[in-house]
Order: structure tokens, then sequence, then C-alpha cells
């Protein structure tokens, strides 16, 4: 008799569908509001994704879980109300909320302690105090959808108790160390970061919409040509990416599509039908890290009169070999054709978005898990130090400040410099209405830099633009920087470090970006956060709440640390 072992989770929901994901012990048929699907088996682990359609628009949705016939989900004496969810369009304002990098650790010390108090301190986790706040009001309150923006897990950064589980598997004194280094491994942390029951409870309620970053696969995944090339070299670097892309598409990316698009895709269906899924992810991980075209994992949702891209900026990166090294690593992602320039997208997925960055929404929102926009003085530092690893200084320093590059972590958009370029141009004209009607705004959506920060963005005279444009970044959920990290990013922030970094870009030849940026309110903030926007005809309102101590550790609570209107009064329409 099968259990329920994880979930369920609640993907993808649209006006007449919800996608519901859930893991099982053994084989079984899961029951969702009268739908079925069977379960398929991935290295000896079963899940299920139930496509519930023939749903009602605008109307909300209590359902359970049933394994062969016997119900499993609520659970019994579950302190947490029911689970819903509400069809789109949804009548009044959307609420998204989103956040990235959260480690998987427990709700009680030393874990919940400041990182000077205790080597583990993490802190407080806000999605727990956001699902205990849900849990206490009515459900027209609620997020709409939960956007996680990179770094669900983190594959090298493991807990203690899964670090004692890998260390009882094999030995862990030599590379790659205490990684989740196999598929079993990763559904460890995946079981972590998803089991608590309040966060549980959350995930079975809100629609989430998911995109890795870095720590979901290794710290600096594809920062450059000579960091794929070093790993490559190594014994373990392809049953480990291998793991950690089957692993994603299981947990996280498979719930991210509409049945329409699983359709249009064919693997899950091929998942279904072959039961033992484990040779066709396979491929997938395959053609993902090593293949000519990769694999294709950014996509959208269009929420009632917003249209929500979600965008790949780590796997379908384009790496040719710089002066810094990487020449050597075979199969090293070179673009196809053309001058060989840094990419953050292959040439597909550039297609993918230009088709996809439609005006015709009253708002566009552009999820990432890279900022696009750094402070300036960051900014500069990036370009920079992508034009020296290129040769601008030569190959000496080439080479060193490709050690540079990897220790401080520059390889945000700043470090793609055509590709920051090219989204720029793409949302200059998207909010000139060149691509249908101009939004009233248009929000890039991001996390991964651990503090959070708004920018709002202007144009060149004469650009054309109408829409209002800014940039919303949230990190870290669970995993805030130490107090020097914090230093450093004061300072990038600063007048002092957009003046030098500007100075040192140009003895490269980098020059000023074609939009400026002026950070907004007074950040950047550095809690343990999860940030929100409310949507509705006229504006976005967005919201950033840090956890704070409650009535204990296991029950904190939201503080409003920012909230600023982003766009003004609405503009006539045609």
């Amino acid at each position: 008799m099968a259990e329920l072992v994880l979930g369920p989770l609640l993907r993808h929901v649209g006006d007449d569908c919800a996608v519901v994901w859930v893991e099982t012990d053994g084989p079984c048929e899961v029951s969702v509001l009268g739908s079925a699907a069977p379960t398929f088996a991935v290295c000896g682990h079963h899940y299920a994704i139930v496509r519930v359609e023939g749903l009602a628009p605008s109307r909300r949705y209590e359902y359970d879980v049933a394994l062969d016939g016997r119900a499993v989900w609520p659970l019994p004496d579950s302190p947490f109300p029911p689970s819903t969810f509400h069809t789109t369009p949804k009548a009044g304002a959307l609420r998204i909320s989103f956040g990235s990098c959260r480690v998987g650790v427990p709700h009680h010390e030393p874990y919940t302690l400041r990182r000077d108090e205790h080597p583990e301190g993490r802190e407080l986790d806000p999605l727990r105090a956001l699902a205990l706040d849900m849990a206490g009001r009515e459900p027209d309150g609620w997020p709409d959808l939960l956007l996680l923006l990179g770094d669900q897990v983190y594959a090298d950064e493991v807990s203690p108790r899964t670090r004692e589980f890998i260390e009882a598997r094999r030995d862990t004194t030599g590379e790659p160390g205490p990684i989740a280094l196999d598929y079993e491994e990763y559904t460890r942390l995946y079981r972590e970061s998803w089991g608590d029951p309040a966060i549980r409870w959350l995930l079975s309620t809100v629609s989430t919409a998911m995109v890795f970053d870095d720590h979901d696969v290794h710290d600096d995944w594809n920062i450059s040509a000579a960091w794929l090339a070093q790993m490559r070299a190594t014994e373990w670097w392809e049953q480990h990416i291998y793991a950690a892309v089957m692993s994603y598409w299981v947990y996280q990316h498979a719930g991210n599509l509409s049945p329409d698009e699983q359709d249009r895709d064919g693997l899950l269906a091929r998942c279904v039908a072959a039961g033992d899924a484990e040779p066709l992810l396979r491929e997938l991980a395959h053609e993902s890290a090593y293949g000519t075209d990769g694999a294709h994992w950014t996509y959208h949702r269009d929420l009632g009169a917003t249209r929500l891209l979600v965008l790949d900026s780590r796997a379908s990166r384009r790496l040719p070999p710089e002066a810094a090294g990487g020449a050597d690593a075979a199969g090293v992602q070179e673009p196809s054709g053309g001058a060989a320039t840094r990419s953050m997208f292959d040439e597909r997925e550039w297609e993918w978005v230009a088709d996809h960055l439609d005006g015709d929404f009253d708002h566009l929102l552009l999820a990432t898990s890279l900022p696009w926009l750094l402070s300036p003085g960051m900014h500069y530092a990036e370009a920079w130090s992508e034009a020296v690893c290129g040769g601008a200084w030569g190959g000496l320093a080439a080479r060193a400040c490709e050690r540079l590059r990897q220790a401080a972590d520059l390889e945000h958009w700043a470090a793609f410099g055509e590709s920051f370029e090219r989204l720029a141009r793409l949302q200059r004209e998207v909010g000139a209405g060149e691509r249908g009607q101009a939004p009233r705004t248009i929000v890039t959506l991001a996390g991964d830099v651990h503090h959070a920060f708004v920018s709002e963005v202007a144009f060149r005279r004469g650009s054309g633009v109408r829409s209002s444009v800014y940039q919303a970044v949230c990190s870290p959920l669970r995993n805030p920087l130490g107090g020097r990290e914090r230093w450093a990013v004061r300072f990038g922030a600063s007048r002092a470090a957009h003046a030098l970094g500007r100075a040192v870009a140009r003895t490269a030849g980098v020059g000023d970006p074609s939009v400026r940026w002026r950070m907004l309110g007074d950040g950047p903030w550095f809690d343990n956060q999860v940030a929100s926007l409310r949507i509705d005809g006229e504006s976005n309102v967005l919201a950033l709440d840090k956890a704070v101590p409650g009535p204990s550790d296991e029950r904190p609570r939201l503080e409003r640390a920012f909230e600023r209107e982003l766009g003004g009064p609405v503009r006539p329409r045609a």
C-alpha cells in the first residue's frame, strides 16, 4: 500500500486546469478532484503529476489527494486549513510572492541563530512565517503565485543531517566532498526543503513557479568556459550534473508547464508510458549539459492581464573559450555560427524570449535567477571582469581575473555585456509599443545576491518608452550574508564604487550601459525576506517582508521592511 512521501505541490494553475505533483513510496494511481495519473519511477523513487482539467474559470477549489482510492491528504489532525486553489482569472488584485536562496535546515537553535552567534545559524524562515500568517487569514488574501527564483536546494551546502546520510554512503574525504552527488542524495535535499509541515501546506495551496540557479547544481555553475573545463576534467562531474538535471526536471521543472505545454514537450507522457523514466531523464541531462542545442527550461505564464516570463539564465549559456582558458573543454557550449561571444542564452532561447516578450498586457514580468541590474559600481566591476578575462589586458591578467571572477561570483548579466544590452533593447521595444501596446509596467524579478533592492530604470531620451520599468530583487529566503560580505555590498552601492568602477572599466575598453537606473528606498536589505507584488489594473505595489521572532523560533512572523508603488496612474489605452 503506497504512502505519500512528499507533496502535494500545487504547480501550474490556469483558467480551466491545475497541475498537482506528489512523491510516493511505491507505484500507485494518484487522484485529485476526479482526475488520476499513474506514478512513474526514477532511480527507485515514485512520482505522479496529476493534470486536473475541465475546471471552471475564476473559481476556488478545495482538494484532497488519494492513492489507489485511499485518501492520504490532508494529513490527519493537520492544524492547517484545507488545501485550495483558485483558477484564473481572479477578480481583484493579483498577488505574487517571490524570493530565492533558501537552505533546508531545522527551525530551532542553533539554526535560528545569527551566523555570528553560531556557524550553523541561518536565522528565521520567512516562508514558514508566510504559511503561518496565511493559516490565520481568509484565502482571498493569500498569494496567488509563489515564484522561487533559484537555489531552492543547496547541493554544495548540505545540512548536518544530509551530511551524515552522505558520509554513511561513501567516503567524503576526497573530491567532491559532502555534496549531493547522485540522485538519491538530491532526493534528501528536496525532502528537507519541502517536508516541514508548514512549508508542505504552503506549497499545497499556493501555485508555484520555479527556476534553478547555481546552487541547485553547484556553486558558480557555468560561470565561464574555464570553470566548465575544470569541472569536466574531474571524475565526478558527469554523475553530479546528471543527478542535478534529472532531479530538477522531476521536482521543479515538469510542474512549471501547463497541460498543453506538457503535451507539446512530450517528455512527461514518455516518462509515464515507460514506467521507469531514468533512461529518458539521463538523455535529457546529457543534452542539457553536453548537447549542442541544450535543453529548453524557459517558460511563461499568463495571469489575466499580466504576463510572466521565467528565464533560464544558467543552463542555456553560451561559453566560448576566452583568454582566461577553457578552450580545451570538450563540448564547451560555443555559439553556432557568428562570433564567439559569451551569451546568457543560446540563439534558440533568445528567439523564444523575443517571441514571448509581448505588449498587449497591462503588466509584463521578467523573472531571472540573476539580477539584470546590480548597483552601478558592481555593474562596472563585472563588465570589467568580462573584458579582462577576454584578453583586454593580456593573457596573464586574463588568467588572474578568471580566478577573481570565480572567487567573487562575477557572473551576472553585467558580466555578459552583449546579453545585458540585448535584454535592454527588447524591453525598450516593448515599452515603446513596438511589440504590441506598451504595458503599464515592466518589472524584472530576480534573486541570487543575498540582499534585496529595488531599481527604477530610465532609457535614453527619444527611446519612446512609455512603460514604467523597474527591477525588484529579493534574496535570501533563508541564507543571510555575514558582516564583511554586507560591508562589501554596501560599498558596491556607494558613489565612490560607482566612480571607481567606471574608471577602471574604461581601462579595459568598457563603455557605459545604454540604460540608467537608481536604487529606491533605503536598501539594500540583508534580512531573510520574501517580496510580493500586488498587481491591479493601474499599478504594482511592491512590498518586502522580513522574518522576525514570534512566540517561538518555530512560529516566526513577518514585518514590513519596504513598500512602494511601481508605476503611476492609468494612461489612456487604445
